[in-house]
């Protein structure tokens, strides 16, 4: 297996984004998987080089990245070493940063394109990505399939009430506490008025109406961040979607960070297998 790691794609206006590719080095073209992640992570989280593994292990083309307002920075991709960016970030930038990743490795210049068989492209989100890949899949035919791990169903009711869009407007910035890292996450009012501009291409609900492509849901039934019912809602949005339910689970499927066993957590390796079942069996 080939581990290509912390990759840096520089971009003339905007941050640079970092970035990995597990694949197994043959020259031959397999199908191309891009996982983003989600709200407050990261591309080294928990097991995720793990769950790269398992994806290349089956001859698939992997690649992650950090969204480039995660917080993260180039010389320390993990954690979140830079809060200005993330106070920054918003949807449209997110969706701004997957475009030029799509770009960058279908293009002629991208040095393991003969690994690749760009007909055969599969999205992967967790959670807040979940909903970037939905909407991208919905607006990119380059997309052939379509996969959401505990996804979010729409993204307006994360605001808040509206006393608390006023005080977060009054202040121009609101925190959220990282229970993990204890750091206090600062969200600038500019990712609302972001949101209120681009209102209607933000809607997921919509995006996933649009979908034509093959789609799978996976969530797990007592996801406690993001509850099962969003993934209800996606499936009912599309007749097309197929649902995959996940028993006595959480939001990350048991696994944690950092993870320091040696094999994938028994439910991530379900999501895993899957997955790649998915991919490689589900006709375009």
């Amino acid at each position: 297996m080939t581990v290509i790691k912390n990759q840096i794609r520089c971009r003339v206006n905007n941050k640079s984004i970092v970035w990995d590719a597990f694949f197994k080095s043959d020259r031959e073209k397999k199908p191309l998987v891009i996982f983003c992640h989600g709200y407050k992570g990261f591309k080294d989280w928990g097991s995720w080089n793990m769950v790269a593994e398992a994806f290349s292990n089956q001859n698939l083309f992997f690649i992650k990245f950090n969204f480039s307002h995660n917080g993260g920075t180039i010389e320390d991709p993990i954690d979140f070493p830079d809060l200005e960016a993330f106070a920054e970030n918003n949807y449209t930038k997110e969706l701004t940063d997957l475009e030029d990743v799509l770009n960058f490795i279908l293009s002629e210049n991208f040095q393991f394109k003969n690994e690749i068989d760009i007909t055969n492209i599969t999205l992967i989100g967790h959670s807040r990505g979940g909903g970037i890949s939905i909407i991208k899949a919905s607006e990119d035919k380059r997309i052939t399939k379509l996969i959401t791990w505990a996804s979010v169903s729409d993204y307006e009711s994360r605001f808040g009430s509206n006393d608390e869009k006023n005080e977060w407007y009054k202040n121009g910035v609101k925190y959220v506490l990282n229970g993990r890292t204890k750091q206090q996450m600062p969200h600038n009012y500019q990712f609302f008025e972001d949101y209120e501009a681009n209102q209607k291409r933000l809607n997921i609900q919509n995006a996933t109406r649009k979908l034509n492509i093959p789609f799978l849901i996976i969530h797990a039934v007592e996801d406690p961040s993001v509850k099962y019912m969003e993934a209800e809602n996606l499936h009912s949005w599309n007749s097309n979607s197929k649902l995959f339910k996940i028993e006595n689970s959480n939001h990350v499927f048991d696994a944690s960070h950092p993870w320091e066993k040696d094999k994938l957590p028994e439910t991530l390796n379900l999501v895993v297998e899957k997955s790649i079942h998915f991919i490689k069996n589900t006709c375009s």
